[in-house]
């Protein structure tokens, strides 16, 4: 019927959805709705980080709800048409759909940008109502509001997608924002004609809701509210769903049900559940291979883009992060900022919800490989990181000596690391030596898959360093403060951590020939390091 109004876009794109060989069922998201809509004007407000389902589900209410054309042919096989109330409400509503990322061609101003959106929806609205009188200066609230009044209490369900596009293009200024936060106050609140409101996007509308313009939101973030977590990323239970299909339809089987856990996981809900990268999960088993795939629609340095303000302050946190631990830090969702983050507080919101770290009881982490992937990138790349660049640089380096066994290489670099003025260098316990110790082995992630405190033999080693290439020796690392290298290796002998490569290169088929304990110590009287390697 129109761009806007009853557009069968939506069932369209949903339609094709379901068709796709790694489809997820999320609808009964929609029996969720249903009291809403019989309460009416009640608006929802869903944010998430981009590529995570938020489209999707926008697409599925409005086929679903929309009067356009049936849609039973779509949903009668999903979950939603067990529900006793499927009928009830399926193509029972006028819909509103938005997408406001779509713009139009040459537009370079805020007032091109929102001209467009209101001209399309009173031109649907004047089409679809004729008989209504129209005047030049009307608003699409004036019309919506003349058609509830004059046409039998019309009503209208709205689905916004993208809310928050404007708020990353660099045209639109400070003022621009407060103008379209009050068109959308102005278009939503306290209308009669709204029978339900369902908006998406990336930013929390408190950010650019200062006053009280979009108050009539319920908000459901993914760090703040337990609500619909389950329908935007996917499940462990979902994903083994989705590799099960995979190995049935998969001749050549190029990835394990571990690799997309390490890779893809780790995001956490406000119910402290884990969820997958939608996105990254069904390309990886669509394309049979593990990839950066939910980074690369990004340019490499826009996670530097939030810390740049403040790179002192989130130094060492950086590197315990790259590191593989979680720091502590006081969320307030609210503060993510397109610019001017200065806080570390600050940096690390805009993060969060930005999809970059993941948060969970207090503490922030980076939340998977493909992340940490992102994050090398940055730190090899970005001089103004200071010494977290200086000590990544040298990682090649220090791979080398180690296979060398030039331990006298190897202890000049942990000087070098020492040497550099920086608080996490304290060596107050062997957390702050592991993260040293990963800066300085950093290349060493692209030739070996490296773990952490891993349970081998008789107890849990350090570090051990899986190979991916047969030609490469495994390596085994243990980290002593106030000992000797040489107790650390003992260590590694007498607890037979060697054990560790039977299991888990097993599991990725790899086999590995040669396998070289490296023990490092670390004197804090001497604030000297110490270096041993054997071949075991």
């Amino acid at each position: 019927m129109g761009r806007y109004l009853n557009s069968s876009t939506s069932y369209v794109l949903y339609k094709g959805q379901i068709e796709q060989p790694y489809f997820v069922d999320k609808t009964q998201m929609l029996s969720e709705l249903f009291p809403f809509l019989d309460a009416g004007n009640t608006h929802i407000c869903i944010t998430r980080p981009r590529r995570f389902g938020k489209t999707v589900m926008a697409n599925m209410i409005t086929a679903f709800l929309g009067k356009k054309q049936d849609s039973d042919s779509i949903f009668k096989s999903l979950k939603i048409s067990q529900n006793d109330l499927y009928n009830k409400y399926r193509n029972q509503y006028n819909i509103i759909s938005i997408d406001f990322s779509k713009m139009p061609r040459d537009c370079d101003s805020y007032t091109d940008y929102i001209d467009r959106i209101e001209t399309n929806l009173i031109r649907d609205l004047r089409k679809e109502y004729p008989q209504i009188e129209i005047y030049e200066d009307d608003s699409a609230a004036d019309v919506l509001e003349t058609i509830f009044e004059e046409c039998d209490q019309q009503r209208f369900v709205f689905v916004l997608d993208e809310w928050d596009f404007i708020f990353h293009k660099d045209f639109a200024t400070e003022e621009n924002k407060k103008q379209y936060v009050l068109f959308l106050s102005n278009l939503l609140k306290d209308r009669p004609y709204v029978q339900l409101t369902y908006m998406t996007g990336i930013l929390p509308i408190a950010k650019y809701s200062s006053g009280s313009e979009l108050n009539m939101f319920w908000e459901y973030t993914m760090a703040s509210e337990a609500k619909y977590n389950e329908y935007f990323g996917f499940t462990d239970s979902e994903v083994d769903q989705l590799y099960e299909k995979y190995t049935r339809n998969t001749q050549d089987i190029h990835i394990s049900r571990e690799d997309l856990k390490e890779w893809y996981d780790g995001y956490t809900t406000k119910s402290g559940e884990r969820m997958y990268n939608p996105r990254s999960v069904v390309l990886a088993l669509t394309n049979n291979n593990i990839g950066n795939y939910w980074t690369s629609s990004g340019p490499y340095d826009e996670i530097f883009y939030y810390i740049r303000q403040n790179i002192d302050d989130v130094q060492s946190d950086l590197a315990l992060m790259v590191s593989g631990e979680s720091v502590s830090a006081k969320i307030q969702e609210y503060a993510a900022v397109s610019m001017n983050l200065v806080t570390k507080n600050e940096i690390f919101s805009a993060m969060i919800v930005y999809g970059f770290l993941s948060y969970e009881n207090g503490k922030v982490r980076i939340p998977n490989k493909e992340l940490m992937n992102k994050f090398d990138d940055m730190i090899q790349k970005e001089e103004r990181l200071g010494y977290v660049y200086q000590l990544a640089k040298e990682s090649d380096r220090m791979l080398k000596a180690t296979l060398a066994g030039n331990t006298k290489v190897m202890a000049e670099i942990l000087e070098y690391a020492h040497n550099t003025e920086t608080p996490i260098l304290s060596y107050n316990n062997e957390t702050e030596l592991s993260a040293i110790v990963n800066l300085i082995y950093l290349s060493a992630r692209d030739i070996y898959r490296v773990e952490r405190e891993d349970k081998a033999g008789k107890g849990f080693v350090d570090f051990v360093f899986y190979p991916k290439r047969e030609c490469d020796p495994g390596m085994i690392l243990e980290l002593k403060v106030d000992h000797t290298p040489e107790e650390a290796l003992e260590q590694i002998k007498n607890k037979n951590y060697k054990l560790r490569f039977q299991g888990k290169l097993a599991e990725k088929k790899v086999t590995v020939k040669k396998i070289l304990g490296i023990g490092i110590s670390y004197d804090r009287k001497t604030k000297k390091h110490s270096c041993q390697v054997e071949w075991l």
